[in-house]
């Protein structure tokens, strides 16, 4: 290490929150124990060539025994908050009615720990696992989906309401979309816009009801979290710049208009064709509900080009030569975390934002005879993100907190275990759990408020 290099002038904020984030299916196991019910991602993982290596969260990072031991580690990092997602199965076994006790008691017993150590929850109510049983009812492509969705909610706001004062709706709906009913490489597994469209409207709608259902407690803050890349032109070309606009509009627009402008954007039309008919212009009153704070995830950027058989939005994105990548073949561009930040100020006035996900899949090593695991990369990897939150402060952002994706490695869905984001390695055999070089760049950089970015914390 050198401790020459000079200290931020500026460090971040007294009460920044600094978190890491988890989701239930990928780091909990233990699925179906105590009463829960299969959720679409348990089937779909079980069916046979929808996950790589044929893996399955039947194990996972075993959260649900072990989240004493991860609740120590977010401890001794000096994390205030813990960003995770309740599995819906899990406390409502068949999707509605009867809640299941023992999965609620399981969520209370890790929120008290978590109060205990300090550490602030800020809770996601869906992080892609549906109920099986409302999936085989259509899932988000019925109507009555909204209000199974809403009823959960409540079910979770009189559960742990009196604990948690920060809650998500819905974590990134976009990629629920276009995975799950544009690609299919999601559950429940479809290519097809019109039911894409159906779910994009019903997701909005679900998000709009679970906020106004929280209303009636009014004891905390309830927000949305959606993940946003800048989209940038492969040239000038005129037909480049209308494929950027409607990359922009399908990922970037698509949720935040509705939610926050009231109006949903002109390309979608484009983008689904006749199955978007009036778009999200039903029920704005009950999608364009005023939240507390939006959480954005934040990864790549793209370099868009006109592409007219790429669907939904005849566009591609150009890889990016001669850039560093991750092993999710994700470009690292840190001013593109700056860039949307700034954006979503500019389009959207004054809201709190919180990053409530950034990290990289990288290749990791054995831990050496110290017992560390070394990933420079994820280290300076987070040390760019950071200064460039850090930079959005200075330009007037209200950013109040941070969120490392992942604390630990997980089922990373259709890639299984393949890829790991981690900042405490997992050894899927032993459930061993290693603090990466990063896990202790992390802990550094919160004990001193971020100054330790400019101090040389982390380098070899």
């Amino acid at each position: 290490m050198t401790a020459s290099s000079p200290t931020l002038t500026a460090r971040f904020p007294d009460d920044f929150l600094w978190g890491a984030a988890t989701s239930a299916y990928q780091v909990e196991g233990s699925p179906l124990a105590d009463g829960a019910g299969p959720s679409n991602w348990h089937r779909f993982s079980h069916t046979p060539g929808k996950v790589r290596d044929g893996n399955t969260g039947d194990v996972a990072c075993d959260h649900y025994r072990r989240y004493p031991e991860d609740v120590g580690i977010m401890r001794d990092l000096g994390l205030t908050a813990y960003r995770f997602s309740l599995s819906w199965s899990r406390l409502l076994p068949e999707g509605r009615g009867v809640a299941n006790p023992r999965g609620l008691d399981f969520y209370s017993r890790l929120i008290d720990l978590l109060l205990a150590s300090g550490i602030q929850p800020l809770i996601t109510l869906y992080h892609w696992d549906l109920p099986a049983a409302l999936d085989d009812l259509g899932g988000w492509t019925n109507p009555d989906c909204v209000h199974w969705f809403a009823d959960y909610a409540a079910l979770a706001f009189r559960a742990f309401g009196d604990r948690v004062s920060s809650w998500a709706t819905l974590n990134e709906p976009w990629v629920v979309v276009d995975a799950g009913y544009v690609h299919g490489v999601h559950p429940p597994g479809l290519e097809s816009l019109p039911e894409a469209a159906a779910a994009s409207h019903h997701l909005l709608c679900a998000h709009g009801a679970a906020v106004s259902r929280y209303r009636d407690f009014g004891r905390g803050r309830i927000g949305l979290v959606v993940n946003l890349e800048p989209k940038h032109p492969a040239s000038e070309k005129p037909e480049d710049r209308a494929a950027t606009a409607r990359a922009e509009a399908y990922m970037n627009r698509q949720f935040l208009d509705p939610v926050l402008k009231g109006r949903c954007p002109d390309e979608l039309t484009a983008v689904f064709g006749e199955a978007w008919k009036d778009g999200c212009l039903r029920d704005l009153d009950l999608i364009r509900q005023p939240i507390d704070f939006l959480g954005i995830n934040y990864y790549t950027r793209s370099v868009v080009r006109n592409d007219p058989a790429a669907i939904p939005t005849q566009s591609r994105a150009v890889f990016q030569v001669g850039s560093e990548h991750t092993e999710t073949g994700w470009e690292v561009y840190p001013d593109g975390l700056y860039e949307i930040l700034c954006w979503v100020r500019e389009r959207y006035g004054e809201i709190p934002l919180y990053v409530t996900e950034n990290g990289a899949a990288l290749a990791d090593p054995a831990p050496d005879p110290g017992g560390v695991v070394e990933d420079p990369r994820r280290v300076e990897y987070y040390r760019r993100h950071l200064e460039a939150a850090h930079r959005a402060i200075g330009k007037g952002v209200d950013l109040r907190g941070y969120f490392a994706w992942s604390l630990l490695d997980n089922f990373e869905w259709q890639h299984g275990y393949s890829k790991r984001f981690g900042i405490v390695q997992v050894d899927f055999t032993t459930q061993r759990r290693t603090l990466k070089r990063s896990a202790l760049f992390y802990r550094e950089v919160i004990r001193t408020r971020g100054a330790a970015l400019s101090a040389g914390a982390g380098r070899a």
